[in-house]
């Protein structure tokens, strides 16, 4: 079992930064994938960022690519996501989730994940 908790959100204004980080507790060693997730009220959940455990490659959504940042600390068990040059459309609620070792997975869609966390809001201003 693995345990994921988000923090780091807030409000900000348009063209702002803010870093989200993803504390991963449990059976971290059984991680093979991880990504970002983001879901906006009467918005079905959206993947934005992902990342191989090993760190070996990133991949992010058309959405927000070339602003935000998924990156990790395997010493600390963190996962990151720095999100920069924010607008009013990245608003929503942000979760991480994990994939279990040796599955193929799409991964942006949330059903294919086998951990979340429970969420945390950003909030962004124009």
């Amino acid at each position: 079992q693995v345990q994921l908790v988000e923090s780091g959100g807030g409000s900000v204004q348009a063209g702002g930064s803010l870093r989200l980080s993803c504390t991963i507790s449990g059976s971290t060693s059984s991680i093979g994938f991880m990504g970002w997730f983001r879901q906006a009220p009467g918005k079905k959940r959206e993947g934005v960022a992902a990342v191989f455990a090993d760190g070996s490659r990133t991949f992010y959504s058309d959405s927000v690519k070339g602003r935000f940042t998924i990156s990790q600390d395997n010493a600390k068990d963190t996962l990151y996501l720095q999100m920069n040059s924010l607008k009013p459309e990245d608003a929503a609620k942000y979760y991480c989730a994990s994939v279990r070792r040796g599955r193929a997975i799409n991964m942006w869609s949330a059903d294919d994940y086998d951990d979340w966390g429970q969420g945390t809001q950003v909030t962004v201003s124009s």
